[in-house]
């Protein structure tokens, strides 16, 4: 390859490479759209269509959307907490379902940590060695009384790329530093493993 040649062919081989990476959020979104058209809209209104003679578009994502809605009311509950207990005692009991079970339980964990608010604010804390720092989110304060009542921050440090896993370690406030970024910011940032996030600490 020519040296005239090279830096067209580069630059445009930088832009489709971000042009891949611009497109694929939005096109998972189409696929997954795509999915629940073909596989459940299409269905239900065909058997819909089939006992009552009658044709209506989008109905079979209304009633995903109505089930989901249900299970959700019923699992806040205690009546439908038990219950869901008791499907987790029985998949337990299953060895290759009781995996994909636990993963996907990881996975919901870790989606509804935001809801949950169980995390005060995120910072990050010098870890392992100094002058590293890792992402940790406060979840409380402790008194030190060995030392006249000194504030100790307890943060946790989760491990990427599931932060339903870590560590808990009690620090001064001095030992932390503020970055600036939201709760949801900083759980980006965790969960892809750096690859999303802030570009910037404050």
């Amino acid at each position: 390859m020519s040296k005239r040649i090279r830096p067209i062919f580069n630059h445009f081989k930088k832009y489709v490479f971000r042009g891949l990476l611009a497109i694929i959020p939005p096109a998972l979104c189409i696929f997954v759209l795509h999915l629940l058209y073909v596989g459940i809209d299409q269905r239900v209104t065909g058997v819909i269509e089939r006992f009552f003679g009658a044709s209506i578009p989008g109905l079979g994502i209304i009633l995903v959307f109505l089930i989901l809605y249900l299970l959700g009311f019923i699992a806040s509950n205690i009546t439908g907490r038990k219950l869901f207990s008791l499907l987790e005692y029985i998949v337990r009991r299953i060895p290759l379902i009781n995996t994909t079970y636990q993963v996907g339980k990881q996975l919901s964990t870790t989606l509804s940590l935001p809801e949950k608010q169980v995390f005060k604010r995120a910072v990050l804390v010098e870890y392992l060695k100094p002058g590293m720092w890792t992402v940790g989110f406060v979840t409380g304060t402790m008194l030190d009384k060995s030392r006249d009542n000194e504030i100790l921050l307890k943060v946790y440090i989760p491990t990427p790329p599931l932060p339903t896993s870590g560590t808990m370690v009690l620090v001064r406030q001095t030992q932390t530093r503020d970055p600036g970024w939201t709760i949801e910011e900083a759980m980006k940032v965790v969960i892809s493993g750096g690859i999303i996030g802030p570009d910037y600490v404050a």
